[in-house]
């Protein structure tokens, strides 16, 4: 089990809770709406044995400062954010890292402070709105199993569920993301636990609807590795495509057997072509 300790960060823009594990050059990690504690997280733990990792609870989540302003939970005001966590502590550069919303971000950061990353890694991301146009995708209204995505990610955001309730509840959501489900607790057998800031994804929900920065993926001049499993309920392949033809210095990681957490479900693939990766940049 990964050892997290936590710190408080003052910056420029507030103070920000983190946690941090592993040793050697930084690698930041973050989700749009998660709230992480010291018990980790299970896709920044999969880089903690050659990077120094720092895992962010956003604004609005955790003990991070609050939103003053609805605008302060945008996906460019968090980048801002960010900068402000990477010039606290100290960093001229860092690597950039995340999975799902977490790789859209690492998608916004590259275009718009390319000169703070000496590389990024987005796993199971899109450059843009996936709900409205494919029903390939488990948010689309047209996926089979859309309504119960939607009652399940509803019920979480309930204050008043028991602990028990959330982690069954946490547990079927997850399982829709699978490519095999009943692999679920060979996956997820790590006591690891974390919460999800319900304004975060409130905001997020408004704000992706009119989310798209394609024309804008030229300007990433960090480079990338994009990741996705074929069967990717969340983010469909077709959008890691898409990143992967629009960023100049990009690498596309297509994941047969698995859904939404390749990290996971062909961990042995992952690390491979993670070090790989890792090691490229380390001779720039």
């Amino acid at each position: 089990m990964t050892k997290w300790q936590r710190r408080v960060v003052k910056t420029t823009r507030g103070t920000f809770e983190i946690f941090t594990a592993g040793e050697g050059e930084p690698l930041c990690v973050t989700h749009l709406y998660s709230v992480f504690n010291e018990s980790g997280d299970y896709f920044a733990d999969e880089f903690t044995s050659t990077r120094r990792v720092i895992l962010v609870n956003l604004r609005e989540a955790g003990s991070s400062v609050g939103a003053q302003e609805h605008y302060q939970l945008s996906m460019l005001e968090t980048i801002f954010d960010l900068e402000a966590v990477r010039e606290a502590l100290g960093y001229e550069q860092w690597i950039f890292a995340g999975h799902s919303t977490g790789g859209i971000l690492a998608v916004i950061y590259g275009i718009y402070f390319p000169g703070s990353l000496k590389g990024l890694v987005a796993a199971g991301a899109a450059a843009r709105d996936y709900y409205t146009f494919s029903k390939e995708c488990i948010y689309h209204s047209g996926h089979p199993q859309f309504q119960v995505m939607q009652d399940y990610n509803e019920r979480l955001k309930q204050q008043t569920l028991s602990a028990a309730e959330r982690k069954e509840i946490s547990i079927s959501r997850t399982k829709l993301s699978l490519f095999k489900p009943e692999n679920y607790h060979d996956y997820f057998h790590k006591k690891i636990h974390k919460g999800l800031s319900a304004v975060r994804m409130n905001f997020m929900n408004r704000e992706f609807q009119l989310f798209d920065v394609t024309r804008k993926l030229k300007l990433v001049t960090a480079p990338a590795l994009i990741i996705c499993g074929r069967h990717d309920v969340q983010c469909p392949l077709e959008y890691s495509i898409e990143m992967a033809e629009g960023i100049p210095d990009s690498e596309l990681i297509v994941f047969e057997n698995s859904s939404h957490y390749p990290f996971l479900e062909e961990n042995g693939l992952f690390h491979r072509k993670i070090s790989s990766f890792l090691k490229r940049i380390d001779r720039l």
